[in-house]
């Protein structure tokens, strides 16, 4: 059945239902063929509106408990307690509560995915080299720690994600890099001429490693290199296309 979706799961994150979602199944059709999650692209309201509730049904919500923030690149975190109505501008959210998933669209970025089972509290992340860079990682651990989470028990996940050897960069990216941080140097290598490229799911590693999670990891999957199974936003600049679907992760208690 075409319908069928796919979800990447973590051992780490078990006996906590989640899903780093591909592009698998789902409604919508031409460059955003299949699951495409993301309201902010141009592709019909309504094939997003069905993805998302398959992605509801499969995690075991309603649909409007199936919730995101409105993604800037920040280092902000929110605190969720209640589906809302409109979602605040931040890059990341923890919960306490039963029965609400959080959910993070990427197209390259990183979603992370957090959970201290015995503590009952969970967090999502959408981090970009920006967010990342600024501290959104660091921040989410610390807002699940307000809510009784304890940093060496957290288990971390990146998902899909844009590798290094698929993320050239420029010198001035580099540059916002090693002026916050020399030794942060280790997360480029050599491209073509004065390019380099970046390693994001290395540098979110490095800062959930930073922040003293208790595991972290990457699944090791490339956004960029895998058409058939994710969306890539610098893929599609590549090919010249108008838009891209976004992939949805989400977890709920």
């Amino acid at each position: 059945m075409h319908n069928t979706l796919e979800k990447l799961t973590h051992a780490a994150l078990d006996p906590v239902t989640h899903g780093f979602f591909t592009r698998k199944g789902g409604a919508s059709s031409g460059i955003f063929q299949g699951l495409n999650c993301g309201q902010g692209s141009t592709d019909l309201s309504e094939a997003v509106a069905m993805n998302r509730e398959r992605v509801a049904h499969n995690l075991g919500v309603a649909p409007k408990a199936l919730i995101g923030v409105h993604q800037i690149h920040s280092a902000d975190v929110a605190t969720v307690t209640a589906a809302w109505a409109i979602p605040p501008k931040a890059d990341a959210m923890v919960t306490d509560r039963p029965g609400i998933a959080l959910s993070v669209l990427t197209a390259d970025c990183q979603p992370v995915l957090f959970a201290d089972a015995d503590a009952g509290v969970i967090g999502a992340a959408h981090a970009g080299w920006r967010g990342a860079l600024s501290g959104i990682l660091g921040n989410t651990i610390t807002a699940m720690t307000r809510l009784g989470a304890r940093a060496d028990r957290i288990a971390a996940i990146i998902g899909p994600s844009i590798s290094q050897r698929a993320y050239e960069v420029g010198p001035e990216f580099m540059d916002a890099f090693l002026a916050e941080d020399p030794a942060f140097d280790r997360f480029f290598a050599g491209g073509e001429g004065d390019r380099v490229q970046f390693d994001l799911p290395g540098f979110g590693l490095h800062q959930l490693r930073a922040a003293g999670v208790g595991h972290a990891a990457w699944t090791g999957h490339c956004t960029y290199s895998d058409p058939e199974r994710f969306f890539s936003y610098r893929r599609s600049v590549h090919r010249h296309e108008a838009d891209y679907g976004r992939l949805i992760s989400a977890i709920r208690l």
